[in-house]
């Protein structure tokens, strides 16, 4: 197998620089839109053999270095009892907002609830024997409960930042609950196979390095603690996180996703010899001429300067609109700039 990802994940020595993409399996593959042409998106997600399909695609079509597991971050948060749709983003139809709201949510039995994701991890590691690692993914505490508090994305999560600071303790309520799932959610997909973990913040970088650390560190931190990960190491992505990335590695995961707004040199400075880090491409540079990309690809592997336990990767999802052929680009140019 291609050990090179795991490898660089435990800051190993590698032959050369491995790669792979937040959304690699998505719109912007005409593979992808021809199965996702067959079903709604939920029921992509809840489809083993499609999902196993679409995570296996960017493998052979772009040449990465790992998989990672078709789903969405919610899928395990609607059988805590919470109607989900995509409209196409996300929408739930009974937002949390009082502590009765918490209290009637329940943590679901893994096996019996989200079946289908624990079958696409069995179906994906035999298919990608002698391939690719596979990951598997999660959104972290604050992340889910943002979208479970504001009923959808937001431009301003003003309801989850109300709830945190004038009612305290129906947020701790909820976040406790949140994270108690999560974990069994995130440990259930080890024991079905997931060779790493990503713990996706999208909206961690919301907050002020203060409020990050007093309402949502705490649980990011018990969520990684208790996760069965002697040989899974777990990725922590917090986007806009670049301000407080010595707060944020106190969560204790073994990889540091940077989005593009930071210098990865300065990022792996602050961060220290013992965490390797992951990113962190500006996602629109794909759009750019291949001279351009290739360019950008050496400035990021030149900001690591050689050093082991660099994983590349964007600083955020690929968008829908990149040309394939320029995704594929950008993979062979890390492949070949960085050869040993």
């Amino acid at each position: 197998m291609n050990t090179r990802f795991l490898d660089a994940c435990w800051g190993k020595p590698v032959d050369r620089t491995p790669v792979w993409l937040m959304r690699q399996a998505g719109r912007y593959l005409p593979e992808y839109m021809a199965v996702r042409s067959k079903c709604t998106f939920l029921e992509l997600c809840k489809t083993p053999d499609l999902a196993a399909e679409v995570s296996i695609q960017p493998v052979d079509i772009l040449g990465v270095d790992a998989a990672i597991l078709f789903s969405d971050i919610l899928t395990p948060v609607e059988p805590m009892g919470m109607k989900l749709d995509f409209v196409p983003g996300p929408v739930f139809e009974h937002p949390i907002r009082t502590m009765a709201d918490v209290e009637a949510l329940r943590i679901p039995q893994m096996e019996q609830d989200v079946p289908y994701v624990l079958e696409t991890i069995k179906i994906l590691r035999r298919e990608l024997a002698g391939k690719v690692p596979l990951i598997g993914f999660g959104g972290a505490p604050f992340t889910l409960a943002c979208y479970m508090v504001e009923g959808k994305g937001s431009k301003d999560f003003a309801r989850i930042k109300q709830m945190m600071y004038g009612a305290p303790q129906v947020y701790a309520a909820l976040m406790e609950k949140i994270t108690t799932m999560d974990m069994e959610y995130l440990n259930a997909q080890i024991k079905a196979g997931a060779q790493a973990i990503q713990i996706f913040d999208t909206w961690g970088g919301i907050l002020s390095p203060a409020d990050y650390e007093r309402y949502v560190l705490p649980y990011t931190t018990r969520l990684i603690n208790g996760l069965n990960r002697t040989e899974t190491p777990v990725i922590h992505f917090v986007k806009g996180a670049g301000a407080m990335l010595d707060t944020v590695r106190k969560a204790g995961g073994d990889v540091m996703g940077l989005d593009w707004h930071v210098n990865l040199g300065t990022a792996r400075a602050v961060l220290g010899q013992g965490m390797a880090v992951q990113g962190n491409l500006d996602p629109t540079v794909l759009f750019a001429p291949q001279t351009v990309i290739e360019q950008e690809v050496k400035r990021v592997l030149d900001e690591n300067a050689g050093r082991p336990g660099h994983i590349f990767n964007l600083g955020h999802g690929i968008l829908p609109t990149v040309p394939p052929e320029n995704a594929r680009f950008m993979v062979d140019c890390v492949h070949r700039l960085s050869q040993k």
